[in-house]
């Protein structure tokens, strides 16, 4: 049995006012998904971006308004949101104090394309 504690992991800062917590990917033996945390200041969260895999998007605390293609909605603790593979989403915490937010995307590693990027995402794939 292979037990990963987030004790054992590092935050990394991807933007301001957003760390990731990588839990499970292509370098920590996963062959099929990838599942991170973002602890998000108040405002903060995720642009708009999409994968081409499916995305489960789950609210761990806190609160969030999420942006799935043309629609958004508003999505508390212990609600997820499924994003299709392919469909424009962002994220924005909507609380007054930290989100977090729990990823899991359908492919071993961390791919996006962001808007008015030049080119893809990669992050937690094997070199």
């Amino acid at each position: 049995m292979d037990i990963l504690s987030r004790t054992d992991q590092e935050p990394e800062l991807w933007r301001s006012g957003v760390k990731t917590l990588p839990l499970r990917s292509a370098v920590n033996g996963s062959k099929e998904i990838c599942i991170f945390e973002q602890i998000c200041d108040p405002g903060c969260g995720a642009p708009m971006h999409m994968h081409p895999v499916e995305e489960v998007l789950e609210v761990v605390e806190g609160s969030a308004e999420v942006f799935v293609g043309e629609e958004h909605g508003s999505v508390g603790a212990e609600q997820s949101v499924l994003i299709p593979a392919g469909a424009r989403h962002g994220f924005t915490n909507s609380g007054q104090g930290a989100l977090r937010v729990r990823a899991t995307l359908a492919m071993p590693f961390f791919e996006a394309v962001y808007e008015g990027a030049s080119g893809v995402t990669r992050r937690w794939a094997p070199s």
